[in-house]
């Protein structure tokens, strides 16, 4: 896949797992079934077809991370960048920009999402002669006001994303996967930081949204966001 790069945000330090399993790492680096949850995310993105990766690690953690997943990835092309200071998620994907010249799409997945179905498939999302826009994918959840939300027209088109909602307009909640054009970088660069200084993913979407080109993909199947040692321990029992 010439056109398409992976990004897969691996520097979160996991601050709600610091004492889980006496870690001492990165959540990344963490063992799910005795397999490295980086080295489990290379390998369902392998498995949706993708071949050339730009991994986003933190100072601390990047040696670490390249000697783990280098030895264990030599058909598949992996690149590193290094998000020096955590400005929020959209600033981790800008570190991969020297990565992607003359790339149509950019998969963007945070590193401890992982899904049963593959939602890429056979969606035509990849398909680069349809290059502008973005897609973010959904997940019916039944309590939504602990996610950022998705409001559809009738054609599924996103209208807005409510952050958090205490009154919900839908029960669609976006996950950590997102599809971007390559004017997504020049659209990071305008963004500013928000009230917590960071540089947020959906201030980006909010302007693909103003453009009319954010779409939304419902998905199937189970959804795993494996950021707090129950949500780690219930991946292990589906990945058996």
């Amino acid at each position: 896949m010439t056109d398409i790069k992976c990004v897969i945000a691996a520097g979160g330090l996991g601050t709600r797992l610091t004492n889980f399993r006496n870690s001492g790492t990165t959540k990344m680096l963490l063992e799910v079934n005795g397999v490295p949850m980086i080295n489990r995310q290379i390998q369902q993105m392998i498995q949706w077809g993708m071949d050339d990766f730009v991994i986003i690690t933190n100072p601390e953690f990047d040696s670490l991370t390249k000697e783990i997943t280098t030895k264990n990835f030599s058909n598949v092309n992996l690149n590193f960048a290094v998000q020096n200071e955590p400005l929020g998620i959209s600033h981790a994907l800008l570190q991969a920009a020297p990565y992607i010249e003359n790339i149509e799409r950019v998969v963007f997945i945070l590193g401890d999402n992982f899904f049963q179905l593959n939602p890429l498939h056979g969606k035509n999302i990849l398909n680069t002669e349809n290059k502008m826009g973005s897609y973010v994918f959904t997940y019916h959840v039944e309590d939504p006001s602990e996610f950022g939300v998705a409001i559809l027209d009738d054609e599924g088109k996103v209208i807005s994303i409510e952050e958090k909602p205490e009154n919900p307009k839908s029960n669609k909640a976006i996950v950590g996967l997102y599809v971007y054009d390559n004017t997504v970088f020049e659209k990071i660069n305008r963004l500013t930081p928000s009230s917590r200084g960071e540089y947020e993913i959906t201030d980006l979407n909010n302007l693909y949204i103003k453009e009319g080109l954010c779409k939304s993909i419902d998905i199937n199947g189970w959804w795993i966001d494996a950021g707090t040692p129950e949500r780690i321990e219930e991946l292990e029992t589906k990945l058996i």
